[in-house]
């Protein structure tokens, strides 16, 4: 029936006059603008759909005329032919999702919702398309007498895996059976996704008593009254479930009870019995995955969505969050018992819990280091910071920054700057979008492109990168100050618009890496961070100018490894939670979701004052698609990313030029152009070992 469905608005579309949609639809029309930048301005909801349509209806005619092609299959008529198909369609598809991020309303809500099953429908036409499938095939099985490049191998190799994994090898009733379960799928990550940014936007701690503020910053007050202002509660003060409103008031706020209030609020996200709550979602997930993961014979899913990662297997994941696992949960337990001997110092009789947690980490820090991380935020004002991640850039890759100025913008916040390379090239544009809008953009931080880099008459054409984060707004006359994870979430980012701007590739097909690889780049860019030679050139005083002082800055060292017990055990938590979701290889009747995590966690040992990083009813990363049996992919590459930052510091020289440049062309340009572990080996001349990570969490 869905395939009745599509067919027909596909035909419908093309019966439409095309020229005038592509003269009236501004996503169908070509972008005459700097850069090749979306008209972004231009775009309104109701361009989405009939541009969708138009573009499956191209892709489709694109993948026929393969398929319909008389002459033998080869790699320039298929493989390749294939690689540049649906090229409309993704760059649609990335302004959309870029717009439904950043600037989500009901309208643009209910436009993704009907795309769903619209969008899976098409993607399982292609990827299930029999006679697509055997050209590549037949190319497939001839690649050895081919005489092709290395990259081309890895192209036809990882596009006929590709089209295994999306199941062209199963029986025609085991294919319409997954094209359903891909729909279903599909559309409840989608409703998971809707329903967390609906109930993250739906809370407001309202304080109406000045005494109840006693602890918090003065920016963070005047943040608090510009939110109540805005809601139509002048003279109040309003906190919110989105992080630079929650984590701030958490680690501040000296009402034990209001902590209580805000931290239970945002623990129960998507857990509350109303029309956005995700239990039920959870379960139709976790059952349809298993499914699909069955239907294409495989145990349980985590078997499957491993099959073409570096992990491989679920033991090797199991092995490397075990080995983490009882070093972190033990300076945890002693992180704990420092906090709890300080609230009995205090006077506070009580039992440490959850809520206190961020609080008297703050109190026990500054107490150990006489470090105050409250007065470092005048060193981080946001466009400063923009100068470290551009000072790193250049001194590693020779990369230099333009702020472009009328070049239309994916938010009205957003700023773009063009990207030099050393010789002056274009490398690319990228674009930053840094400020939080709870209820209109996601939570977290996240790095894409509007368009990947390319090949066009065999010269590079370098990508259009987005990077948007969640971060502390100005306030007043008062610029945006970001606290010490605002600025590490900052270069990590970062790192994402370094790997995107870098790679140079030949094949679509290549510029991808397996999922557990792909936050190597980000996380070893926030090494940088906070190393004293860098702080000196971006970490300057808003008022002053003055540089941040030695004394604060090796005062930062020494304090940098505290909290590290809680944030490692809280974030293999989650990864547990994650796996063991998708482990399960029968789905119990009527499975209670907090049972289940409460049951996986605590048989582990976590201690009660500390949460899951992600409770269930709000794990986006897995639930809501992307990171599905691959939380632990940031742990995963952390190995790597702390084993690589080994390389440059053996040399005395952070910015050492000959690790640097290996780095980029062993690493950054290449993408997915072979094997992930033999890219790294590449640069680095071995793989890496556990001990750096452990190391510099100061597990150890």
């Amino acid at each position: 029936m869905k395939k009745q469905l599509l067919s027909l608005l596909l035909a419908g579309v093309c019966a439409v006059s095309c020229n005038n949609a592509k003269t009236e639809n501004p996503l169908l029309a070509e972008w005459n603008t700097p850069y090749g930048i979306p008209p972004f301005e231009q775009i309104k909801p109701e361009h989405y759909m009939p541009a969708f349509l138009e573009a499956m209806a191209q892709e489709k005619a694109e993948i026929d005329a393969i398929v319909n092609n008389p002459e033998p299959p080869t790699f320039e008529n298929t493989i390749v032919a294939y690689d540049n198909a649906g090229e409309l369609l993704n760059r649609i598809s990335a302004v959309f999702s870029s717009d439904n991020g950043v600037n989500s309303n009901d309208q643009l809500r209910a436009i993704a919702k009907e795309l769903s099953p619209l969008t899976s429908a098409h993607s399982s036409e292609i990827s299930l398309n029999d006679g697509l499938f055997q050209r590549v095939k037949a190319v497939y099985e001839k690649r050895d007498s081919l005489n092709l490049r290395a990259d081309q191998m890895r192209l036809l190799t990882e596009m006929y895996k590709g089209f295994e994994r999306n199941g062209a090898n199963l029986s025609a009733e085991k294919k319409e059976e997954l094209k359903s379960v891909n729909a279903e799928l599909a559309a409840l990550q989608l409703a998971f996704g809707q329903n967390l940014l609906q109930e993250t936007a739906a809370f407001k701690l309202v304080i109406d008593k000045e005494e109840d503020l006693a602890g918090l910053t003065a920016n963070q007050i005047a943040e608090a009254a510009s939110r109540a202002e805005k809601a139509g509660m002048a003279g109040k003060w309003v906190f919110g479930l989105d992080n630079p409103s929650v984590m701030p008031f958490l680690a501040n706020a000296d009402n034990r009870e209001l902590r209580k209030q805000i931290l239970e609020a945002y623990l129960n996200r998507g857990n509350n019995g109303n029309a956005q709550d995700n239990n039920e979602v959870i379960r139709k997930l976790v059952e349809l995955r298993l499914k699909k993961a069955q239907i294409m014979g495989c145990e349980n899913y985590a078997q499957f969505a491993l099959g073409n990662r570096m992990a491989k297997s679920e033991e090797a994941v199991y092995n490397l969050l075990d080995q983490i696992w009882e070093p972190a949960l033990k300076v945890a337990k002693q992180e704990a018992e420092q906090m709890q001997q300080y609230m009995k110092r205090e006077g506070l009789n009580e039992e440490l819990k959850a809520w206190d947690w961020r609080y008297y980490a703050q109190k026990v820090k500054a107490e150990l280091y006489n470090l105050d991380e409250a007065a470092m935020a005048p060193y981080f004002q946001l466009e400063n910071v923009f100068q470290g991640i551009f000072h790193v850039a250049n001194k590693l890759y020779g990369y230099s920054f333009n702020k472009l100025e009328n070049v239309p913008l994916p938010s009205s916040e957003a700023v773009a700057y063009e990207v030099l390379n050393r010789d002056g090239g274009k490398q690319g544009v990228v674009f930053f979008d840094m400020f939080a809008r709870p209820g209109a953009k996601r939570g977290g931080a996240w790095c894409s492109t509007f368009k990947g880099q390319t090949y066009e008459d065999g010269k590079r054409v370098g990508p259009i990168v987005t990077i948007v984060g969640n971060f502390t707004r100005p306030v007043g006359d008062e610029p945006a100050l970001l606290s010490i994870d605002e600025v590490e979430t900052m270069f990590h980012e970062f790192g994402h618009g370094i790997d995107n701007l870098s790679k140079d590739v030949k094949y679509n097909g290549l510029r991808g890496y397996p999922r557990d690889f792909v936050e190597l780049h980000s996380q070893l860019n926030e090494h940088w961070a906070f190393e004293p030679e860098v702080l000196k050139v971006y970490a300057k005083h808003y008022k002053t100018g003055e540089v941040i002082p030695s004394e604060l800055v090796e005062k930062m060292d020494k304090s940098g490894k505290y909290g590290q017990g809680f944030a490692t055990t809280e974030y293999l938590a989650a990864s547990y939670l994650d796996m063991d979701f998708h482990v399960l290889k029968s789905i119990p009747e009527n499975l209670n979701i907090s049972e289940f995590e409460t049951r996986t966690l605590s048989e582990r040992g976590l201690i009660r004052q500390i949460p899951s990083r992600y409770k269930s009813q709000y794990f986006n990363h897995t639930f809501g698609g992307g990171y599905t049996a691959g939380y632990y992919s940031y742990i995963w590459a952390e190995v790597l990313d702390a084993d690589a930052f080994e390389a440059f510091k053996n040399t005395g020289d952070i910015f050492n030029q000959e690790v640097a440049a290996k780095y980029l062309n062993e690493l950054l340009k290449r993408a997915g152009e072979d094997d992930a572990m033999t890219l790294y080996v590449n640069f680095r001349g071995q793989e890496p070992g556990i001990e750096p990570l452990l190391k510099n969490r100061g597990l150890k």
